[in-house]
C-alpha cells in the first residue's frame, strides 16, 4: 500500500483525535512509516496515542517557537505586514521536533492564526511550508489531525491531501458542520469520506447512512466505554481492548 495523506476533521467532540490516533497506531504496527501532525490548538493527539505524560512535557508546538519562526522567515512572530519568506526551509523539522511513539512519528504543529488575526503572518508561513513538505513527501502515510470546524479549510491548509475524511456522530450539529466542510472541500478538489462515530446501534447507523447520502461512508465506531477509560488512563485505545478498535481497522482496511 503505498503512502496517503489524509487530513481528519469534523465538529469539536465527535472523536477525531480518538480515530486518528488510532489509525496512525494501527497502520504503524502493519510497518509502514506513519507521521500524525497534532495541527489543533487543543494539542491532544500526544495523549490519544498513549505518549506518556513525562514525554508530553517536552513537546512544544512549533507555531509557538519564535527564534526558530523568526530564524527561517526572517521576521518575528505576531507582526504583519512588512516582509518575511513564504517558503522556509522546512525539511529538517520533523526529525529535529518529532517524537516516536509506537512506531508513529508524533509532530506537534500547534494552531494556525485564524484570517481575522492576521492570516500573512511569519507563523502560518512556516506551519503551511512544513505542511505542504509533508503531503509533498513519498513513501509515507501522513495523518493531519486539524482543529474542529472549518477554519482550515478556509485558509487552505488541507490542500493538497489524498482526502479529507470528516468524523460525524449521530447528531444534527455534527452533520451540519459535516456538510458546510463538504462544500469547502469541492472548493479545493479534495475527495471526502466519512467515518459514523459513537455509534449505538442500527438506528443511528441507519440515520446516519440517511442524513449522509453525499459521502462515500468508510464505515461505524461503536460508543464504547473504552474511549472513555482510555482518556482517563491516557493509554491509547489499541491497550484497552475496545471494540472500536476492530471498528477503525475495518476502516483502514477499506
Amino acid at each position: 500500500m503505498a503512502g496517503l495523506k489524509l487530513a481528519i476533521t469534523g465538529k469539536g467532540g465527535v472523536g477525531k483525535t480518538t480515530f486518528a490516533s488510532t489509525l496512525a497506531l494501527l497502520l504503524a504496527g502493519d510497518g509502514y512509516r506513519v507521521t500524525a501532525v497534532d495541527a489543533d490548538p487543543a494539542v491532544g493527539l500526544a495523549g490519544a496515542l498513549g505518549v506518556p505524560a513525562e514525554a508530553v512535557a517536552t513537546l512544544a508546538p512549533i507555531a509557538g517557537m519564535k527564534d526558530l519562526i523568526a530564524e527561517r522567515t526572517g521576521a518575528k512572530p505576531g507582526g504583519y505586514g512588512g516582509y518575511f519568506k513564504l517558503n522556509p526551509r522546512v525539511d529538517d523539522l520533523p526529525e529535529r521536533f518529532g517524537l516516536r511513539h509506537e512506531g508513529v512519528r508524533l509532530l506537534v504543529m500547534g494552531g494556525m492564526k485564524p484570517g481575522g488575526a492576521g492570516c500573512m503572518c511569519p507563523e502560518n508561513a512556516l506551519l503551511q511550508a512544513l505542511t505542504a513538505h509533508l503531503i509533498l513527501g513519498e513513501g509515507e502515510f501522513v495523518l493531519l489531525d486539524m482543529e474542529a470546524g472549518i477554519e482550515h479549510l478556509t485558509r487552505g491548509t488541507a490542500r493538497g491531501v489524498d482526502g479529507l475524511v470528516i468524523v460525524v456522530e449521530p447528531g444534527r450539529r455534527s452533520l451540519e458542520v459535516a456538510g458546510t466542510i463538504r462544500g469547502l472541500a469541492g472548493d479545493l478538489d479534495l475527495p471526502v469520506y466519512l467515518v459514523g462515530n459513537k455509534v449505538r446501534g442500527k438506528a443511528d447507523e441507519e440515520f446516519l447512512t440517511g442524513a449522509l447520502p453525499w459521502g462515500k461512508l468508510l464505515g461505524f465506531i461503536p460508543y464504547d466505554e473504552g474511549v472513555v477509560r482510555a482518556d482517563q488512563e491516557r493509554v491509547s485505545l489499541l491497550v484497552t481492548g475496545s471494540a472500536a478498535v476492530a471498528a477503525v481497522a475495518a476502516i483502514r482496511d477499506r
